[in-house]
């Protein structure tokens, strides 16, 4: 029968191989990872052309001084209303159907682009130039889209809204909407 193992002896490794192992490592990461490490000192060139390292170098070494700046500017009531605006235009953004927005913005593009073209002329547009234009089909779709544009302004949203006024902004509001009616 076979005897019980009872003192287990670890291998020890020396410190020249365990130096030997950890750069065999490394090397493997480097070769592995090589284009991100190449993109990354790239990156890091630019920075260092542009006086980017700089600057952060300057930051950091001056961090208290800047935090205390930051605070400061952060505690004064327009940057706090910045913050505000900003936050309720990005929450705006997400609401905007960019689908629908793409044809609008390519005929703004367009009207825009045919300013930049006549801007300079000297030509007057009469009263019966006008309503002579009115026959033009691109005139004609420009005016109703206008016109759908303006009647879609005009709709009653309320419901739609997002409550963005402060407390007393609102009672005051309520107080003023029935002073109206």
């Amino acid at each position: 029968m076979a005897k019980a193992i009872r003192n287990i002896e670890r291998i020890k490794i020396s410190e020249e191989d365990k130096r030997k192992q950890d750069l065999e490592e490394i090397e493997h990461a480097l070769l592995k990872n090589k284009d991100a490490i190449l993109e990354s000192l790239q990156v890091m060139e630019y920075m260092q052309s542009r006086g980017v390292l700089a600057m952060m170098n300057g930051l950091l070494g001056q961090s208290e001084k800047v935090l205390d700046i930051l605070v400061k500017t952060a505690d004064r009531p327009e940057t706090t209303n910045m913050l505000k605006n900003l936050l309720l235009m990005v929450g705006t953004l997400g609401v905007l159907d960019v689908k629908q927005l793409e044809p609008v913005i390519l005929k703004v593009n367009s009207g825009i682009a045919r300013v930049a073209e006549a801007k300079d002329t000297e030509e007057k547009t009469s009263y019966f130039d006008l309503v002579r234009s009115l026959k033009d089909p691109e005139i004609n779709r420009a005016l109703t889209f206008m016109l759908t544009f303006l009647k879609g302004m005009g709709q009653d949203t309320k419901e739609q809204e997002r409550n963005t006024m402060e407390p007393h902004h609102q009672e005051h509001e309520k107080r003023k909407n029935r002073d109206l009616r």
